[in-house]
């Protein structure tokens, strides 16, 4: 069976030659590059136990060192899985999505035509070449050398240019003997809808020739030299030689410089790559003046794992940089990504070359954002906020936009990431804090210095100052979410809302709402950056703590979410009391009015309320005489201000 000329070129760029040999070895990681595409590993079509078996995924080719079998993508599953040639391009085909085309009796005559149309592109870029050197192109050769293009880059770049004339190519080309349907078939002319001589598709424009993976010279762009031209660049129409969303600005020797290690850049136009790659940037590519497809995409991962947009400052340029999201998003794969580098406003990587010079370009690539901090750009940039449901509409946005994510683990780093973003753009006060201002230096300082070890009662039962009785209870609060990590989800609201009057208590509150969902490990891992070593050992052996059943029972989740309920609902109706009696001193004057008494009589009722429903286990929380003490001290402070009697503390407390 034939095929069509040019399937088999798009099959093996479809087919990662590492993804299909990747299912029958085990790749050497120590002498593999995974970047550029350098595999070893021992080979599989002979017994041996050293990595002799190489293979260089940007060409698409296999190589073994000690048995010398070769190949690529097509003889590899024809030798692994024994089929012929045919079944194996079926194999090939269905994986990378691409159906196979029925039997073509004319492929050969298609192959041998577009052999023939390659051969006159070749003729036009040498045409073009040509009358750049000519008098009519004097403006075109000043613009050149005010864009900065030397005499050399014109002969890298072959750079040509197209007279102004309507059939300068075309008497050109018919004078060597090609015939009218190749001038046509190569895009290179128009016919005419007058009836006369098909004319030149360029005119008055300078030159640049496309050339594709292999080399071949498959279409041209032209810049206008009129400045009132409609379009100011024009590409060739599509041809069987050309399709413009299969094709990439000079992919050829991008892929070359790429697989030497350097970073493949993803321009706009033309004369950004020809700057990128004088500065030193040789794998430098660009689309041919539309929004990269999704073949386009497939390309550039052959190329490089992780190429690095150019986002021009101005809005066009990131409008198409941010559309480029929802078209990757379904096809990340471990190690494949995007990455995104913003120009300043206004300026293409030529005009920052030529402005700042390599190391501005570079300073910028080095801080290139990945792809998941750009969209959550898109959805936060320019809006606010302010209430549940334009929170609620955020997270629904980026839901939809992880889920487009097909494959697992790159959806749930996704996820982790939105919510730390999410996290930080709520709390930002939170997030900024700095360390290390006044006394505090970031790391774990103790708590108050509970009672000696000789009391019977707890250093919670013990309590008399009301703050120290505060700290006590976040400790504990704090402990339970920091043993059991899971519970925190529901409790976030709560969590958040907990004052925390010491700095390491709020900096640990933070963490555990900011890491928690990572699991034990990793916010045991943050906790030790954050507050130094020892910081949970020194909460978990506090007396009050470590007494404290769901510490004793670690993982206990139900243990853990009965004591925070309770811990929290403590904490809460202390502090109401707290707040309701300190108003009520500075209301009182003399005599108490209605209003105050009624207060006061409901902050009291909703702290012994507290206290009776949390039952607290005098045997479990080692709860003494002294119990009562805290409750007849609160009492008395109280009818003391309802009788219009000042009130004194005990002295000795603080």
């Amino acid at each position: 069976m034939s095929l069509p000329p040019g399937f088999l070129d798009e099959l093996r760029t479809r087919a990662s030659l590492s993804q299909v040999v990747g299912r029958k070895v085990m790749w050497d990681q120590r002498k593999s590059n995974q970047g550029k595409g350098d595999m070893w590993a021992p080979c599989p079509f002979h017994q041996e136990k050293s990595a002799s078996f190489h293979v260089d995924d940007r060409k698409g080719f296999y190589y073994c060192f000690g048995c010398h079998a070769k190949g690529d993508a097509i003889s590899f599953v024809r030798e692994t899985e024994n089929v012929s040639f045919m079944e194996a391009v079926e194999i090939l085909a269905r994986e990378a999505g691409m159906p196979v085309p029925k039997q073509d009796p004319r492929a050969q005559q298609k192959a041998d035509k577009r052999t023939e149309l390659a051969e006159v592109m070749e003729q036009a870029v040498q045409y073009f070449r040509l009358q750049l050197r000519t008098g009519v192109a004097a403006d075109a050769r000043a613009y050149l050398e005010r864009r900065g293009l030397s005499e050399a880059a014109l002969e890298r770049w072959e750079i040509g240019f197209a007279p102004d004339a309507w059939q300068g190519l075309w008497d050109a080309l018919k004078a060597k003997g090609v015939s009218d349907e190749l001038i046509l078939g190569a895009g290179l002319a128009k016919p005419s809808t007058k009836g006369g001589k098909p004319y030149d598709t360029f005119r008055g424009r300078i030159m640049f020739p496309i050339r594709d993976a292999r080399g071949r010279a498959i279409a041209f762009g032209g810049r206008a030299m009129d400045p009132n031209d409609n379009a100011k660049y024009l590409n060739s129409p599509e041809t069987e030689l050309f399709d413009k969303g299969r094709s990439l600005y000079n992919v050829k020797e991008a892929r070359v410089a790429a697989g030497k290690g350097q970073p493949l850049i993803v321009a706009e136009g033309y004369m950004d790559v020809i700057a990128l790659q004088g500065a030193g940037f040789e794998a430098a590519v660009a689309p041919l003046g539309t929004a990269i497809t999704e073949n386009q995409l497939q390309m550039l991962w052959r190329v490089s794992p992780e190429p690095i947009i150019t986002l021009d400052g101005d809005t066009a340029g990131q409008r198409a940089a941010l559309r480029l999201i929802d078209l990757a998003l379904p096809l990340l794969e471990a190690g494949q990504s995007l990455r995104f580098a913003v120009m300043p406003e206004g300026q293409d990587p030529d005009d920052l070359l030529k402005s700042q010079g390599a190391g501005a370009l570079q300073k910028l690539l080095d801080a290139a954002m990945p792809m998941v901090r750009l969209l959550w750009q898109r959805e936060t940039d320019g809006k606010v906020f302010d209430s549940p449901e334009r929170k609620a509409a955020l997270d629904k946005s980026l839901r939809e936009k992880i889920m487009l994510i097909k494959d697992p683990s790159i959806r749930s780093h996704y996820g982790q990431e939105i919510k730390d973003l999410r996290w930080q753009l709520f709390r930002p006060q939170a997030a900024k804090r700095p360390a290390g201002r006044g006394r505090n230096t970031g790391k774990w300082q103790p708590a108050p210095e509970p009672p000696m070890a000789s009391t019977k009662a707890s250093a919670l039962a013990a309590a008399t100052d009301a703050r120290t009785a505060e700290h006590l209870r976040e400790a504990v609060i704090l402990a339970a979410f920091a043993n059991c990590p899971q519970i925190i989800e529901d409790f976030e609201g709560g969590l958040e809302s907990m004052t925390c009057h010491d700095r390491t208590h709020a900096v640990l509150r933070d963490l555990l709402l900011r890491y928690g969902h990572r699991g034990p490990a990793e916010l045991g891992e943050h906790i030790f950056n954050a507050l130094g070593e020892g910081a949970l050992e020194n909460l978990m052996s506090q007396r009050h703590v470590a007494i404290t059943p769901c510490i004793r029972n670690p993982g206990d989740a139900e243990m853990a979410t009965m004591t925070v309920t309770e811990e929290l609902a403590k904490l809460e109706s202390a502090r109401g009391l707290n707040a309701e009696i300190a108003e009520a001193t500075e209301d009182l004057s003399g005599v108490a009015d209605e209003g105050v008494t009624w207060r006061l009589s409901e902050a009291a009722r909703a702290a012994d309320h507290a206290t009776r429903t949390g039952q607290e286990d005098k045997a479990e929380y080692d709860v003494g005489d002294n119990g009562a003490r805290i409750k007849r001290e609160e009492r008395s402070a109280l009818d003391a201000l309802l009788g219009g009697i000042k009130y004194e503390k005990p002295k000795g407390r603080g």
